[in-house]
């Protein structure tokens, strides 16, 4: 009876040693297919976010690009220079240059979705800046002065810094920070 005993013991206890080891084995190969499943979606996803920038990056660049064209454009000497006309009177230049700035960022305006909201507001203040230094400027002079006279109010008032500088700086330095 003894011997039946301790076989019945001998026996639990092989088969408890055998359940720990199977459930030790069990949980450690779960914890290995639940990380490698992961480390699978992690990599999807990076794989993912890999192509998105593949894709936006360039994007992004062109609206860099776009708004640094927008800022040269309306800058004092680029805006004087196409704007003017023979034949314009003071007011009909002050018109055509306020127009075409306007014109210049109604064009852009899908921009802002790839810049960051700083930057989009240093380009919008940079614009209304050139705006108010156009009709100030004119609003200045008398009518009757020539357009040139505009012209040279207007590089006057910008002769140290443009509005359009700082914006062009913050583009340059984002850029830097983004893609440096």
């Amino acid at each position: 009876m003894r011997i039946i005993v301790f076989i019945a013991i001998l026996v639990l206890a092989v088969l408890a040693a055998v359940a720990v080891t199977g459930g030790i084995v069990y949980l450690l190969v779960k914890r290995y297919f639940d990380n490698q499943q992961k480390e699978r979606l992690l990599q999807m996803k990076l794989d993912e976010r890999n192509e998105t920038l593949k894709v936006v990056t360039p994007i992004r660049l062109q609206a860099y690009e776009r708004m640094a064209l927008f800022l040269e454009r309306i800058s004092p000497n680029s805006l004087v220079l196409r704007c003017w006309q023979p034949g314009m009177d003071l007011r009909l230049l002050q018109g055509v240059m306020t127009k075409n700035i306007r014109d210049e960022w109604e064009h852009n305006l899908s921009q802002q979705v790839y810049l960051t909201p700083g930057l989009w507001a240093r380009i919008r203040e940079a614009k209304d800046e050139m705006v108010n230094l156009v009709n100030s400027a004119a609003v200045s002079l008398p009518d009757t002065n020539d357009p040139t006279r505009l012209a040279a109010t207007i590089f006057a008032s910008s002769a140290d810094r443009s509005p359009v500088d700082g914006a062009l700086e913050a583009m340059h330095d984002e850029l830097h920070e983004l893609f440096g």
